[in-house]
């Protein structure tokens, strides 16, 4: 009995465990692990199961209450261990070019938030699987994980790797050509919240969001204005909604530019199995689709 914290780790672990485990994922497709509230029922997997995946990065703020609720005494495997995070400076450098009022909403989120720093995260961006780069480093962490709890499995651990970590390189070699071939004028991309930093630093992409990191964070009038100024100056041609966001700014914020909805990006969890994007490949090989339809236009 192996736990994942959300889906898209699920699906990794699923991938490399085969039918040597069985899988728990505590917050399923479609689902906002910034905003997850544990359940008994999510206790009790946790209190039952040998390994616990979790993503890192102060990703998942609930997660260590939770492990202690449970009185888990299996092994923690964090997936992005050896992964270079993303400064979140990084990101507020390009957006304070952006927004003047930048540093007020950070204060007001600041004072929003200091009970909630599992929500707000760290000092790094924690979407670090938006690099498919990364998704190798989460399969070598997830193998090993799983070869140390039941070591008479773990050749079959480390076979499912391999083949996953093929299936990443061909993917990523795919979606690197896709987006070199983007126009240098097209290459500003708009989202509801900041959770593309690793696939725009990857493929040389800006990514513009009016929300933080967390889909917690709340929107000032000032960033919505900003960024409609800055959609309009830049001619940007796209905006993206997410399919675990509320979606009405971005379309208000489409209404006012003339910017057309360029699609539904999956950021933080995978679809339905009926979805675009029921597996972590799929989803990759989705975002990219969807993005390059839109902006080569």
């Amino acid at each position: 009995p192996v736990v994942a914290t959300f889906s898209i780790l699920g699906d990794m672990v699923e991938r490399i465990g085969g039918e040597h485990i069985a899988l728990t994922t505590l917050v399923g497709p479609d689902g906002d692990a910034h905003v997850y509230q544990p359940t008994p029922k999510a206790a009790r997997s946790v209190a039952e199961s040998d390994v616990l995946f979790l993503n890192g990065l102060d990703f998942e703020g609930w997660l260590e209450r939770l492990a202690e609720a449970a009185s888990f005494d299996g092994a923690m495997v964090v997936a992005t261990n050896g992964v270079v995070p993303i400064a979140f400076d990084d990101h507020d450098d390009h957006d304070d070019e952006k927004h003047d009022d930048h540093d007020d909403h950070d204060d007001h989120d600041d004072e929003k938030h200091d009970d909630h720093a599992g929500h707000d995260h760290g000092a790094f961006d924690p979407h670090a699987w938006q690099s498919l780069e990364n998704a190798v480093i989460y399969a070598n962490n997830i193998a090993a994980g799983l070869a140390q709890a039941d070591p008479e499995n773990a050749g079959d651990y480390y076979a499912n790797r391999a083949a996953f970590v093929a299936e990443v390189e061909m993917l990523s070699a795919d979606i690197e050509a896709m987006m070199k071939s983007l126009p240098a004028d097209k290459r500003t991309v708009v989202t509801q919240h900041d959770a593309f930093g690793y696939f725009a630093a990857t493929y040389d992409l800006t990514f513009v969001a009016p929300q933080g990191v967390s889909t917690e964070s709340e929107v000032s009038a000032g960033d919505v204005a900003a960024l409609i100024t800055q959609i309009r100056e830049e001619s940007i041609s796209a905006v993206f909604i997410e399919s675990i966001t509320d979606n009405r700014m971005m379309k208000q914020i489409a209404n006012e530019t003339g910017a057309t909805i360029g699609g539904t990006l999956y950021s933080d969890a995978l679809s339905a199995k009926s979805g675009p994007a029921s597996t972590y490949l799929d989803m990759m090989r989705h975002n990219a689709t969807t993005l390059f339809d839109a902006l080569e236009n």
